[in-house]
C-alpha cells in the first residue's frame, strides 16, 4: 500500500510530454479569471459579463466565438473543421447559484444571495484555458482536427440550457462530447469515471392543495389541509416506494413546505416544492403518471383537492464507455494510471445528459478537495470552494484528450 501510495500523483505533478500543456504565466491567468468570475456571479440565463469577458479573451486569442442568439453562452471553434471528420466539443457551464457566499476570501461574492457555488467558474476557465491551449498548437501546426467549445448558459434551470444550446446548433458537426464536474469529494490531481449512467434524472415538483379552511375547534367539518400536506409529503414517497423497483432509486425530497397563518385557523391552501430523481431512464419516464397518482390518492383520502405542476428536467447523464476511455487515456498520459479512480452514480442531476440524447459524450468527476484536507465540504453550499490547481489539471485532460482523439487510428 505503502509503495502504491507513493506512486500516486498530487495537484501539482509534473505532466507528461504530451504537447498542450500549461506554462506558469496561463497557469496564473486562469486563477485569476476563475476568481474574477467567482467575485462577479450571474443566474442562468444573465450571464452576460460572463460571456462578455469570455468572448474579449478567446478574440485577443485570434479566435471568433459566436455569441448564442439569447445574449448568452458562447460557441468557439478551433482548428480548420474537415467535414468528413466530427469535431470533439469541449463544454463548460456558465451559471451561478441563488444563495449567498459565506466565504471569507479575497475573490467573495460580490453579489448579494449569488455565488459560484456548484464550480461553474471553474468547468468555464478550464474550458477557456483549454481553447487558449489549444489555439497555440493550431498556430504551431499541432492540432490535427478541429475542436469546438461550448460555453453553456443556466445549466442550473431546469430543463437546462443545454437543450436551447443545441437547438441553436451547438452539436452540429460535432461527433463526441467531453465535459468534468468539480467533485469535492476527489482530491485535486485526480479525476473520478464511470461508464454508464454517472448522474440521475431530476425532475421539479410543485403541488397545491386546496379545502375549505374552518376553526381548528372543528377540524372534522373541514378539510385539515395541515394534516393533509403533511401526510403528502411522508406518504408520497413510500407510497412511491412500493410501486417502482427499488434499483431504479426513484427519490422524491421535498424542499419547502408552506400552510396557514395563524395558530387556530385551518388554511384553505397548503403547497409543498420538490424534487423527483431516477437512477434509470424508464424510471424517468413513467414517473409523472406515478407521481402524479401518489400525490392524487394521499390528497383524496384526506379530503383536499390537489393541483400537481410536474417539471420535467433532465435525464441521467450516461457516459459513453469509449468516450469514457477516452477521458482514461487523457488523464493518464498526463498524470499516470493513478490519477483516474472509480467513481459511483450520484443522485444529482446534470443537463449535459442533453448532449447525449444526441451524441456519445462523457463526463468525469473533477477532483478539488486539497490533499489531506478532512473538511467536508459540498456542492451547493455556501462556503464551496476548490483546490485552484485543478484547474490546470482539467485542461490538461481537455487538451490531452482533444489530441488523442484526432490522432491517427491504427
Amino acid at each position: 500500500m505503502n509503495q502504491l501510495k507513493s506512486r500516486e500523483p498530487g495537484p501539482d505533478a509534473a505532466p507528461a510530454a504530451l504537447p498542450g500543456t500549461l506554462s506558469e504565466t496561463l497557469r496564473a491567468e486562469l486563477i485569476a479569471f476563475r476568481r474574477d468570475l467567482h467575485m462577479h456571479p450571474e443566474l442562468g440565463n444573465q450571464e452576460f459579463r460572463t460571456t462578455a469577458v469570455l468572448k474579449a479573451r478567446l478574440e485577443a486569442a485570434g479566435l471568433r466565438p459566436r455569441v448564442l442568439p439569447s445574449g448568452t453562452g458562447l460557441v468557439c471553434d478551433i482548428g480548420t473543421w474537415d467535414r468528413a471528420r466530427p469535431m470533439l466539443a469541449i463544454r463548460g457551464d456558465l451559471d451561478a447559484l441563488p444563495i449567498p457566499d459565506v466565504k471569507t476570501v479575497p475573490y467573495r461574492s460580490t453579489e448579494p444571495n449569488r455565488a459560484h457555488a456548484c464550480g461553474h467558474d471553474v468547468h468555464t476557465t478550464a474550458t477557456l484555458g483549454a481553447g487558449l491551449v489549444l489555439a497555440e498548437l493550431d498556430r504551431q501546426g499541432r492540432l490535427p482536427a478541429a475542436v469546438r467549445l461550448i460555453f453553456q448558459p443556466a445549466e442550473e434551470v431546469l430543463p437546462g440550457g443545454a437543450a436551447d444550446a443545441i437547438e441553436n446548433g451547438v452539436l452540429d458537426g460535432v461527433g463526441r462530447i467531453i465535459a468534468v464536474h468539480c467533485d469535492p469529494r476527489v482530491d485535486a490531481g485526480k479525476i473520478g469515471l464511470r461508464a454508464g449512467p454517472i448522474t440521475s434524472a431530476c425532475d421539479r415538483l410543485e403541488v397545491t392543495l386546496d379545502g375549505p379552511g374552518g376553526h381548528t375547534a372543528r377540524p372534522h367539518l373541514t378539510t385539515d389541509l395541515v394534516t393533509a400536506a403533511a401526510r403528502v409529503a411522508v406518504d408520497v414517497p413510500a407510497v412511491l416506494a412500493r410501486r417502482v423497483d427499488a434499483r431504479s432509486g426513484m427519490s422524491v425530497t421535498w424542499g419547502r413546505i408552506e400552510a396557514g397563518h395563524a395558530p387556530n385557523v385551518i388554511p384553505q391552501a397548503a403547497a409543498l416544492s420538490g424534487t423527483v430523481r431516477c437512477l434509470d431512464l424508464p424510471s424517468w419516464r413513467d414517473a409523472p403518471d406515478l407521481v402524479h397518482a401518489a400525490i392524487d390518492e394521499i390528497a383524496t383520502l384526506h379530503r383536499a383537492k390537489s393541483t400537481v405542476d410536474y417539471v420535467r428536467g433532465v435525464p441521467p447523464v450516461v457516459n459513453d464507455p469509449v468516450v469514457t476511455e477516452l477521458l482514461r487515456d487523457a488523464m493518464s498520459a498526463r498524470r499516470g494510471p493513478y490519477a483516474v479512480e472509480d467513481t459511483e452514480q450520484s443522485l444529482g442531476g446534470e443537463d449535459f445528459s442533453w448532449y447525449l440524447e444526441h451524441v456519445p459524450g462523457a463526463m468525469a468527476r473533477l477532483g478539488v478537495r486539497t490533499p489531506g484536507d478532512t473538511r467536508v465540504r459540498d456542492l451547493h453550499a455556501g462556503d464551496f470552494d476548490v483546490d485552484e490547481r485543478a484547474i490546470a489539471v482539467a485542461v490538461e485532460l481537455f487538451t490531452a484528450a482533444a489530441l488523442i482523439d484526432a490522432a491517427p487510428k491504427h
